[in-house]
C-alpha cells in the first residue's frame, strides 16, 4: 500500500508530470537539460526528481560528469499508472513548448550524439562531447 502511495504522490503535482513527460519522450536527460526545457530553476527540478527517485518513478545512473534520469524499471501496475498519466498529454501546448526548449537546451549531451531509437544512450563517450560540463 505504502509503495502505490508514494507513485500516486509522486505523479500529482504538474511539475513533475512534465518532467516524466520529457524524460519519456527523450529515454534520459540531466537536470540542467530538464531546467532549460521546463524553464525553472535547477534547484527546484532536482527537488522535484528527488520526490520521483524516492516514489521510485525514476532512476538514475552517472554518465562521466552527468547524471542521467529516466524512467525506473516499474512494476506492471505502476507502469500502467504512470503511463495513464501520461496519455494524451503530448497533445497539451505545455508540452510541446517543453520538447521545443528541450531541443535547444544549451546544456546536457546534445541530442545529435544520443542513440536515435530514443532510449538515451549516448553514441560517443561524454569525455568528447565538450560543452559546458555536466549538470
Amino acid at each position: 500500500m505504502k509503495q502505490r502511495l508514494a507513485l500516486l504522490s509522486g505523479i500529482s503535482e504538474s511539475l513533475r508530470l512534465r518532467i516524466l513527460a520529457l524524460i519519456s519522450a527523450h529515454g534520459e536527460a540531466c537536470v540542467c537539460q530538464l531546467a532549460h526545457a521546463l524553464a525553472v530553476p535547477q534547484p527546484r527540478v532536482s527537488k522535484h526528481l528527488a520526490i520521483l527517485r524516492e516514489a521510485g518513478i525514476v532512476a538514475q545512473r552517472r554518465d562521466a560528469q552527468w547524471i542521467l534520469y529516466r524512467i525506473a524499471d516499474l512494476p506492471e501496475w505502476a507502469e500502467t499508472v504512470v503511463k495513464g498519466a501520461l496519455d494524451g498529454i503530448e497533445a497539451e501546448p505545455e508540452h510541446r513548448d517543453d520538447l521545443h526548449r528541450m531541443a535547444t537546451a544549451p546544456d546536457g549531451p546534445p541530442p545529435s550524439k544520443r542513440n536515435p531509437q530514443g532510449d538515451g544512450r549516448l553514441l560517443v563517450p561524454a569525455s568528447e562531447l565538450g560543452g559546458a560540463g555536466g549538470c
